[in-house]
């Protein structure tokens, strides 16, 4: 390939990774960086960046930093994220790059289900938000007049253990019923959006989703034996379009099923007592699971 055609697929010039601190970021920056590229992170917090990779500290809410983060760059990796707010961190990143010139590739992470779980509702938008405001991103980032490519995904295996392990906390486990989920590894997600960076801009590309398709008591299930804990269960029905949405699977792809890693193989791993393997997680935690 030659220089120009490198230079217009983004396979050049340095990438501004933003939240690349983060739980997705923090593992694109290396990929990146193995693949030879010149890396730099926007982050709202002072830390240790990873070797040969520069900081830049600033606030895409508050619009502070960007410009400064963004001199230099041609490609940016935007992972930064909330449960709310991201239509708002989208538009402040497309306005700098708008202003900056030399934008050739702006790769942005969402959500499957993003354009299928309506939320019309306040109690819709408690839950649920976290589509809204995604699609609200993914609209911005593809009227920004900047060359794009969105990348949607399941949710990760990292978020499945930080929400199950507040539910395990309680003597009784709420749990909503006829929700299932299809969890995805966060390094999975960060290859393929490595790989996208050294792509040209494509729109919107093939959901990542995980291996598997759970019901939500399974996962909870699947953690409290990794953890040897017991808890009692109570299902807890849903009312509202966007919960509607979500049991009939509109947050899952089981045709994009491209992840390897298992929400067991996960457990095993992160959260596995001794003497505990994946074989043993595995035998109960299948019994429910599903390919769709």
């Amino acid at each position: 390939m030659d220089m120009a055609n490198e230079q217009a697929s983004g396979r050049s010039g340095r990438v501004l990774v933003t939240g690349g601190t983060g739980t997705l970021g923090r593992l694109v920056v290396p990929l990146l960086r193995d693949a030879g590229r010149d890396v730099r992170v926007l982050s709202r917090r002072r830390g240790e960046a990873a070797e040969g990779v520069e900081l830049v500290v600033g606030d895409l809410d508050a619009a502070v930093g960007i410009d400064r983060a963004l001199d230099g760059a041609e490609v940016i990796v935007h992972c930064a994220g909330s449960r709310k707010g991201d239509e708002d961190k989208a538009l402040n990143l497309v306005r700098a790059a708008s202003r900056n010139g030399g934008i050739q590739h702006l790769v942005f992470i969402s959500v499957v289900g993003a354009d299928g779980v309506p939320v019309t509702s306040r109690a819709d938008r408690m839950m649920f938000g976290y589509f809204a405001s995604k699609l609200a991103a993914e609209r911005v980032v593809g009227e920004s007049g900047l060359p794009w490519t969105t990348l949607r995904a399941t949710q990760f295996h990292d978020l499945f253990l930080t929400t199950v392990r507040q539910m395990a906390k309680l003597p009784v486990v709420p749990v909503p019923a006829g929700f299932r989920f299809q969890p995805v590894d966060t390094g999975e997600v960060a290859a393929r959006l490595a790989e996208l960076v050294l792509e040209a801009p494509a729109g919107l590309v093939p959901d990542v989703a995980g291996p598997r398709i759970y019901e939500m008591d399974d996962l909870v299930r699947a953690y409290l034996r990794a953890c040897g804990k017991r808890r009692r269960f109570v299902h807890v029905p849903l009312p509202g379009r966007a919960a509607g949405a979500v049991r009939a699977g509109a947050n899952l792809a089981p045709d994009n099923a491209v992840g390897r890693r298992t929400w067991e193989e996960f457990l095993a791993e992160r959260v596995g007592p001794p003497g505990r393997g994946v074989a043993g997680v595995q035998e109960h935690g299948n019994l429910r699971a599903s390919k769709g």
